[in-house]
């Protein structure tokens, strides 16, 4: 089990995730059309390239969402996590385009006992996602049910 338990975790504790993802056509055109967004800024680049101040397709926004937490998970939450609980403040302060790699961090910026579960605690993260550049693309608090550690 890679993620840690709610006792293991503490407010401040930052993970700089290894995996660096770089974004491609594919990836972009793929997520798109599974979950049936036709927007032509994920699709249509001739319309990105004249109608857009980008000059070319941007990466879908949801695409990106789910790969900053996904990429999260091995270190923060696999195995550990009860319930998604919900996401909040979500921003993405640049676009991503084809070719961008994306690094993640994560920050633990809350953490508070279960009232129902007392083998449970609440973890919010705070994750950002960064560009080659180092630019911020995307930040986002996530609000998870996170297992204690059992008793020995």
């Amino acid at each position: 089990m890679a993620g840690l338990y709610f006792d293991e975790l503490h407010v401040g504790q930052i993970f700089k995730h290894a995996i660096h993802r770089t974004i491609t056509e594919a990836d972009n055109v793929w997520f798109s059309a599974i979950t049936h967004n036709p927007a032509r800024l994920h699709l249509d680049e001739e319309y990105c390239r004249t109608e857009t101040p980008f000059g070319q397709r941007i990466v879908n926004s949801c695409f990106t969402l789910a790969l900053m937490v996904g990429i999260s998970v091995n270190d923060t939450t696999l195995g550990t996590a009860i319930a998604n609980l919900g996401w909040d403040e979500v921003r993405f302060p640049k676009p991503l385009f084809h070719g961008d790699t994306v690094r993640i961090e994560t920050e633990v910026i809350d953490l508070r006992e279960s009232k129902s579960r007392p083998d449970a605690g609440i973890v919010t993260f705070a994750h950002r996602a960064f560009n080659q550049k180092g630019e911020l693309v995307a930040s986002c608090k996530r609000s998870g049910l996170q297992r204690k550690k059992p008793a020995a």
